[in-house]
């Protein structure tokens, strides 16, 4: 990463603060956007006549075009420039976001939403690049990659409680339309603002991008269908069936590609790909877990989309502040040690939440496993993306980035199959609370594996070197 130094020395200190803030501005507004529909879906199906199945989709259509396509995005950074393919990817997802925001028919909805998953797919994988571009020394990025880190951990719960508080004042639309003036001004500014990086110019591996992308696509699919329409669905299984031929093919491609749309040297190297399957893992249990929780504040409690959406309020509050000091935990304790750590934690809050009854108080109940949930989240973020990125030459940046946030993506979509899965294998209808004990402590101890790989991965390095 120290090549993406280079060139950032001009910048005023204000401008590049102002820069930077821009660029985590972006990078907030995408990683809201998957769950910020979420608390206004009974007003959609109202509003535009949506079928109880079709309804799924206004999630599963951004989150399916944006998990496939995060790879060829990232690659695409590293060969045009990331300013430019931040500017295009951002200027797609606005204007889907604003197609989506005045759509009157199901249909157009849906496809707002995928346009919005594949412009956020072009445009994210370049946020991080960008901003390590404008860090001139270790400590500017360390601040720059705290902030980042933030941004993105908080993304999800920051999106439920804007979507309620806008569904609530305003209307279901404005979780949509209030992109448009963000992403316009953000467009403009970053192109003022940041020089653009040095391209790599290459032929793109076409068959590694159409194979990639249809496999992470089909991959994500399979595991929101199996959420849907269980494991054993005949959608589901041909999803899972064709990922892993094309996957196979995907693989066989980029050994053998000159210019690979990922170098798969780059996984060879064991921490970083324990920390790829440790934030898959606790990634997933988080989506999970917020997944699970708006329901129940909801259906059982009895919230309002307001209120469900302030209820997160503590969260994203407690991750945003403890992540301001990931870089002095991970100088003085590894990011190993809090990778282990980290999950630990999470699995303690999952099994906090499975306390969880038809007559539970938000006080204690659910705020107390919140919290703890928020401290857990962000010790696994923050050394886990310092881990993945770690020793990323600067023409992979992009690519890696990509990676990454694709590894979040199925991550999530893979923990809220499973967690609805326990759930609904034991609960009783119309006793929405009758399955969470079930379901949480099913995610307490799939969080746990994340320390179980994390330890493990350390523990074979250790033997490596000693031999």
């Amino acid at each position: 990463m120290s090549g993406l130094l280079r060139g950032s020395a001009a910048f005023t200190s204000r401008r590049r603060a102002l820069a930077l803030w821009t660029v985590l501005a972006a990078q907030l507004m995408l990683a809201m956007d998957l769950m910020i529909v979420v608390v206004a879906l009974p007003r959609i199906q109202v509003d535009l006549g949506f079928s109880a199945a079709g309804l799924t989709w206004v999630i599963n259509a951004f989150g399916i075009a944006f998990g496939g396509l995060l790879l060829l995005g990232g690659r695409l950074g590293d060969m045009i420039g990331q300013v430019r393919a931040f500017r295009m990817g951002l200027t797609v997802f606005v204007a889907a976001s604003l197609l989506g925001g005045i759509a009157q028919e199901p249909w157009v909805l849906i496809m707002a939403r995928v346009f919005q998953g594949g412009g956020a797919a072009l445009a994210a994988p370049s946020v991080l690049a960008l901003v390590m571009v404008m860090a001139r020394n270790e400590a500017e990025q360390a601040k720059g990659l705290s902030m980042f880190i933030a941004v993105s951990s908080t993304g999800a719960s920051a999106g439920l409680i804007l979507g309620g508080v806008l569904t609530e004042l305003l209307s279901w639309r404005w979780a949509l339309l209030i992109n448009v003036p963000v992403g316009v001004l953000v467009v403009i500014a970053i192109g003022r603002l940041v020089a653009e990086t040095h391209p790599r110019r290459s032929r793109l591996d076409y068959v590694g991008a159409l194979t990639g992308t249809i496999a992470s696509g089909a991959l994500t699919y399979g595991f929101i269908s199996a959420a849907d329409n269980g494991w054993a669905a005949v959608g589901t299984l041909f999803s899972f069936v064709a990922a892993a031929l094309l996957l196979g093919l995907f693989i066989q491609t980029e050994r053998v590609h000159p210019n690979p749309l990922l170098n798969l040297s780059l996984l060879q190297d064991r921490s970083r790909l324990a920390a790829l399957t440790v934030m898959a893992v606790i990634v997933g249990m988080h989506f999970a877990m917020l997944f699970m929780l708006v329901q129940y504040l909801q259906r059982v409690l009895g919230w309002t989309p307001f209120a469900a959406g302030l209820g997160y309020l503590p969260l994203t509050l407690a991750v945003a502040m403890i992540s301001r000091f990931a870089p002095r935990l991970i100088a003085r304790f590894g990011s190993r040690a809090l990778l282990i750590s980290g999950s630990l934690v999470v699995a303690l809050s999952m099994l906090g939440f499975a306390f969880l009854a038809a007559d539970s108080r938000y006080f204690p109940a659910v705020l107390v496993p919140l919290l703890i949930h928020a401290i857990g989240v962000a010790l696994i973020f923050a050394p886990g993306t310092v881990a993945i990125m770690h020793g990323v030459p600067e023409e992979h940046a992009g690519a890696v980035s990509g990676l990454l946030q694709m590894d979040q993506q199925i991550g999530g979509a893979l923990g809220i199959a499973v967690i609805t899965s326990i759930y609904a294998a034991v609960a009783t209808p119309d006793q929405f609370a009758s399955g969470l004990s079930a379901a949480f402590v099913g995610g307490a101890m799939i969080a746990s594996l994340g320390a179980v790989i994390a330890w493990k991965a350390g523990t074979q390095r250790a033997a490596r070197e000693q031999s």
